[in-house]
């Protein structure tokens, strides 16, 4: 069985990962070709652990791509084998920062309020 890939959707309609994907693909398509295939990979459970995806902490995981820049897509699961991705990141350093971690927190909780009973 495969997971489906979903993006986070806010109340006003718009889907900050699929922009922040259309930016990167924009900017640098090799980075963009490599976050895209990691998505894509993500609908299969082997791909669940590292080196490409990393639990972090509160329910969070991320999809990890090293290029020119750290990429991360951070995302979570849901019932019905679907993962839902809520924040996307370029950044130097190893460190997620905190306000990154905090953003994919409230776009998490507020999915699963508006959609968790799904």
């Amino acid at each position: 069985m495969e997971f489906s890939v979903e993006f986070y959707v806010t109340d006003g309609g718009q889907s900050p990962v699929q922009e922040f994907l259309l930016k990167m693909k924009a900017s640098d398509r090799d980075d963009f070709a490599a976050v895209a295939a990691g998505l894509e990979k993500l609908r299969h459970r082997q791909y669940h652990r590292e080196p490409l995806t990393k639990a972090l902490n509160d329910g969070l995981f991320e999809l990890r791509h090293v290029g020119k820049l750290n990429t991360r897509v951070l995302w979570f699961f849901m019932k019905g084998r679907r993962i839902v991705a809520v924040h996307g990141i370029r950044n130097k350093g190893q460190a997620l920062p905190v306000r990154d971690l905090e953003t994919a927190r409230t776009r998490m909780r507020d999915w699963l309020e508006r959609y968790g009973h799904e």
